[in-house]
């Protein structure tokens, strides 16, 4: 289940979108005590690239609004791989649960 769309809007220049509320984990990041924002979605990105994927650590930059998740750039293969990383979490309630119980533990505020 694919729920990230790789856009191109202008030649070179790539957006990854997510259209907030449409996961199949909101449920559970909703009993977690959060907001499946495009705000919650891009602090779980944040917590992604640095646990997971630290090579992709300034590929990319974020612009969620309420309603809906992006990360852009030009590096179209960096968005590749964030959004294979944030489909595997949307898709899956427990690597969520984990991600956030994680991510809080160590300190990590999720702006939703």
């Amino acid at each position: 289940m694919t729920l990230l769309r790789l856009n191109e809007p202008l030649p070179g220049q790539y957006s990854l979108l997510l259209d907030a509320g449409t996961a199949p984990v909101d449920s559970v990041i909703g009993e977690l005590g959060h907001e499946p924002n495009g705000y919650f979605w891009a602090g779980v990105a944040e917590v992604l690239v640095s646990t997971e994927s630290p090579a992709l650590e300034g590929r990319f930059a974020y612009d969620p609004e309420a309603g809906m998740f992006c990360a852009y750039g030009t590096d179209r293969g960096a968005l590749q791989e964030l959004e294979a990383l944030m489909n595997t979490v949307a898709t899956d309630g427990e690597r969520m649960r984990r991600l956030v119980t994680d991510a809080e533990a160590r300190g990590f505020e999720f702006d939703d």
